[in-house]
C-alpha cells in the first residue's frame, strides 16, 4: 500500500469516526465512556495522519 493510499484510508476511518461521534452524541442514553472512546480512537487517527504528512 502506498503512502498516499493509507492516508487516504486513515483520513476515511477519521471521518468515519467524526461522525460516529456526532451521532452518538445526538442519540439518548448513549454511554459517555463509548463517546470518550470513540474521540479517543479519533484522536489517534489525527496523530498518525499528521505524523505520516510531517
Amino acid at each position: 500500500m502506498s503512502l498516499s493510499s493509507h492516508l487516504s484510508e486513515l483520513k476515511k476511518k477519521h471521518q468515519h469516526l467524526s461522525d460516529a461521534v456526532e451521532d452518538a452524541q445526538r442519540a439518548p442514553g448513549v454511554d459517555g465512556l463509548q463517546i470518550v472512546d470513540l474521540k479517543k480512537q479519533k484522536l489517534r487517527l489525527k496523530e498518525e495522519i499528521e505524523r505520516l504528512t510531517a
